[in-house]
């Protein structure tokens, strides 16, 4: 198993919750839910129970139709896993608890009876059917978990140096140095083409072989549109999905709806929207109207730009429906020599490291009065009552027009200007230039 920077949170669940909270573990296929939750219960208690609920039987879902008697569910669970359970020293699992609606229902009881504690899992797990007719626990703590990030991926591949080093050059506020930040580079480079779902990160350390995980890429994509499909037959949140690179490399302002679904409009697909953003598939930046700390009171629904939630997920999106001697995404971007239409690989994975680092996402566009053109600011961070607005370069390029003229028109707001580029850290005035390896550290 990797090392995954979730397990703290549950071991920090664990101690405070003393058994008053069930943990609910959010998050897309084959992200590792599975796993770590397994090894946790396997180091932190005396004994546990699986319970996964995609290949349970109609016996075992049926125990919680009925939560009048405890103890029978209980020796029922024991007897069919052939596990003694020992009282608050033992945890149950629901392993893809949205399968099992009436479950999750239990946990109210099952917390209140105290003997033991309960982990979730689920993916699609906020999508409407699968909460349907059910009284949502209070009782449950939910965490969302992401694919792995770049130090987690570091220490996948046996490094756990370079991170921690780079941490006290961004605290520091001084350059790497113009070797180091070729050489970090292209250790980000290689984790963008990865990515962090643990089965790609796990073939490409045993194989070395970029074909084989962009295999394994594949066919998690193809769960996804399995999934998909479940959620909407039609096929719209299919064709949603895979058209985010196409409409990220045509570089408008927002996710042309109508481009994609001939006849429909943002605003008659904000359920589908939605639907999509639960699954935990894709990240959502929204329109700020008014650029300021409460940006979400003030965001346009109809107006957004969609990421994958694993950059590396998205590179073999693009080249879906080719083979794979035909992206030549991993060689020029491996190689640094990414085409300019190629650039929103690096907005993908500012989207995700923003979103991992717990960031809601929100970009802004404005008409400059003075010279008729239209800027847009790619990101915009609230940091406590100021905003703090991110242009990103997909080379080494150091103009920042959109920065400025919103800096301008917001002055009172700003609390810092960060241009994200493939460069050294760099200041000069007002304007901080942060390498996109710093990124992770915003």
């Amino acid at each position: 198993m990797f090392k995954r920077k979730i397990y703290n949170k549950l071991l920090q669940w664990k101690e405070t919750s003393q058994g008053k909270t069930a943990l609910l573990i959010e998050g897309p296929r084959r992200v590792g839910k599975s796993t770590v939750v397994e090894e946790f219960a396997k180091n932190e208690y005396e004994s546990y129970i699986l319970v996964d609920f995609y290949k349970a039987s109609p016996e075992t879902k049926e125990l919680f139709d009925n939560l009048s008697d405890l103890n029978y569910i209980f020796l029922q669970l024991q007897l069919t896993y052939q596990v003694s359970l020992k009282e608050r020293k033992s945890c149950i699992i629901f392993d893809e608890v949205q399968l099992c609606p009436k479950a999750r229902a239990a946990i109210k009881a099952l917390v209140n009876d105290g003997r033991y504690d309960y982990i979730e899992t689920g993916s699609l797990i906020s999508i409407r059917k699968n909460v349907r007719d059910i009284l949502m626990p209070s009782e449950e703590r939910k965490i969302q978990m992401y694919p792995m990030d770049y130090e987690e991926f570091r220490w996948a591949l046996g490094d756990e140096v370079s991170v921690p080093l780079l941490k006290q050059f961004y605290e520091d506020k001084k350059a790497l140095g113009q070797a180091a930040n070729r050489k970090m580079l292209r250790d980000f480079r290689l984790y963008m083409l990865v990515g962090g779902m643990p089965q790609a990160v796990d073939t490409f350390i045993s194989t070395n072989d970029f074909r084989q995980v962009d295999d394994i890429k594949r066919d998690i994509l193809s769960l996804y549109e399995d999934d998909f499909h479940k959620i909407d037959p039609t096929g719209k949140i299919s064709a949603i999905y895979d058209s985010i690179p196409a409409q990220l490399m045509g570089n408008a302002s927002r996710y042309q709806v109508s481009s994609v679904l001939t006849g429909n409009r943002a605003a008659d697909m904000l359920e589908q929207i939605s639907e999509l953003k639960d699954s935990r598939t894709v990240l959502v930046s929204y329109h700020a109207n008014d650029p300021g700390p409460g940006m979400a009171q003030n965001k346009d629904l109809t107006r957004f730009k969609l990421f994958t939630a694993d950059t590396g997920l998205f590179v073999t999106l693009a080249f879906k429906d080719r083979d794979f001697t035909e992206n030549d995404i991993y060689s020029r971007l491996l190689n640094g020599k990414l085409q300019t239409n190629l650039g929103y690989l690096y907005e993908n994975i500012i989207a995700q490291t923003l979103a991992m680092n717990g960031h809601e996402l929100y970009y802004h566009t404005f008409l400059n009065e003075k010279s008729k053109h239209n800027y847009e600011v790619d990101f915009i961070l609230a940091e406590k009552n100021k905003i703090t607005p991110l242009e990103i370069k997909s080379s080494g390029y150091k103009t920042h027009p959109s920065i400025d003229i919103f800096s301008e028109k917001y002055s009172s707001r700003i609390k810092r200007k960060i241009l994200i580029y493939t460069k050294d850290y760099h200041r000069e005035g007002s304007i901080e230039y942060l390498p996109i390896i710093m990124v992770q550290f915003l």
